[in-house]
């Protein structure tokens, strides 16, 4: 049975379709990516950097093709597939730069004589599953740092993303990298729980949705491996003061259409302080629809479709459902096979569902608070702790509401601001990891303990 495939969400075709692994290919995947750690480990760390530095320059040359494919994917606005392409090289060789820094030893103060340090070393065969809203960025940022570390990588890509998959497959081939270092495999999810079981295996990331992440979690459990999670997001954009409204609105409107719609990171949310709720509301709804819907390769769309058809049917449940139980639509809510129009709702209350869910797609929530605390609570008022964005002219206030805020990350007067040498990830259910900057090279690292005597 076949469960890859590229359709186009924008037309609805079937552009191709790839076979699942077989149960004997998978296990030859596993053994060669197990046979080339027990190699790749011990290649200087140098040599490493020099190969994922020539990822990132693949990224470069093969740019157009690269940006087309998830286009094709995924429905991405061609401006916006050409910059994931240029951040995912932009990661890739920030960790080629860094590689030393990576993993150098770490001098410890001791009490008693001798030396002591902590030395970063690899600890073998990961499984990466990747999801398909960013599919090279999200692969740059597990793979780079786990392959300059000296880890191989066995990546199972979102089943509608199998083109782009090979593609990164087969930048890290033709870059030099050896057989085995790098494997793309498509794999259903009952494969995939094989491959976090066997034993040759020691940790897994996964970037995707709370159930994925509770399922992926459950068997690394059973198995006592390694697990980042990097899960969902209902980001709030708090607006406390500012004196450029405009300003601030095409912040929070270029965010919220970021990706057409689908970013974990992206705000959702948007918490206005009564004085400026009116004013915010008006030119936030038009800002909104006036955003060009249309042919993802067309240079002028902003929004192209959602992912699929499926996507944009579930983002279609959940307004629908929300105005049954009460909130107040104020444009948008419609829908067109996987387009979907930029939505806004208001008088939304802990006690309706989308009060508590992610809407994954041109959809924002806009909330009236009394003053900053109040904002505050209602951004904390979730069970995801991803992102979150705050607009002040108060540089105090500012610090005291990033402090207040339960989130991962903290964007003060500023959106889509992420850069590779940023950390990324959350709490509470939005996660338990890092990725980016240099903290993403600890996660799935031996730290190991040198104790030598004086």
């Amino acid at each position: 049975m076949t469960e890859y495939a590229v359709i186009n969400p924008a037309t609805g075709e079937t552009i191709a379709t790839y076979p699942t692994i077989t149960d004997d290919a998978l296990e030859t995947a596993i053994e060669t990516a197990d046979a080339a750690y027990r190699a790749w480990r011990d290649v200087p760390v140098a040599e490493r950097a020099a190969l994922i530095r020539r990822v990132a320059e693949l990224h470069r040359e093969r740019r157009d093709d690269l940006a087309a494919i998830i286009v094709r994917e995924m429905g991405k606005p061609l401006a916006a597939a050409y910059g994931e392409v240029d951040f995912a090289a932009d990661i890739t060789e920030f960790y080629a730069d860094n590689a030393e820094k990576i993993t150098s030893d770490q001098p410890l103060e001791i009490l008693g004589e001798g030396t002591a340090v902590i030395r970063r070393s690899p600890i073998g065969v990961l499984l990466g599953i990747m999801p398909w809203n960013f599919p090279y960025y999200q692969v740059a940022r597990f793979a780079a740092p786990n392959l300059v570390i000296g880890n191989t990588i066995i990546l199972k890509h979102a089943s509608q993303c199998p083109e782009s998959a090979a593609a990164i497959e087969s930048m890290y081939r033709d870059a030099g990298f050896p057989e085995g270092a790098y494997t793309n495999i498509y794999a259903t999810n009952e494969q995939a729980a094989t491959v976090i079981a066997d034993i040759r295996v020691q940790g897994v990331s996964i970037t995707g949705s709370e159930r994925a992440g509770a399922a992926v979690a459950e068997v690394a459990g059973r198995n006592l491996k390694k697990v980042a999670l990097e899960l969902g997001g209902s980001d709030p954009f708090i607006l406390l003061s500012t004196d450029d409204l405009d300003g601030a609105v095409n912040a929070a409107v270029e965010a919220r259409m970021d990706n057409n719609g689908q970013s974990c990171n992206a705000p959702k949310r948007f918490i206005v302080v009564d004085g400026l709720y009116d004013a915010f509301l008006e030119k936030f709804t038009a800002a909104m629809t006036a955003a060009k819907m249309g042919d993802p390769f067309a240079e002028d769309t902003v929004l192209g479709p959602l992912s699929s058809v499926a996507a944009a049917e579930r983002l279609q449940e959940q307004v629908d459902k929300a105005v049954a139980q009460g909130a107040r639509l104020v444009a948008g809510g419609t829908r067109d096979g996987a387009y979907y129009a930029p939505t806004v709702l208001t008088d939304v209350t802990p006690d309706m569902d989308v009060y508590s869910e992610e809407l994954f797609g041109p959809a924002g929530v806009v909330y009236k608070a009394a003053d900053e605390d109040e904002a505050v609570a209602i951004a904390n008022d979730t069970t995801f702790g991803l992102g979150s964005y705050v607009y002040t002219t108060d540089e105090a206030q500012a610090a005291r509401v990033a402090d207040k805020i339960d989130a991962g990350m903290v964007y003060v007067n500023v959106v889509l601001a992420d850069s590779p040498e940023l950390p990324f990830g959350g709490v509470k259910r939005s996660g338990t990891s890092r990725e980016m900057g240099l903290l993403a090279a600890d996660e799935f690292v031996n730290k190991k303990l040198i104790r030598v005597a004086g």
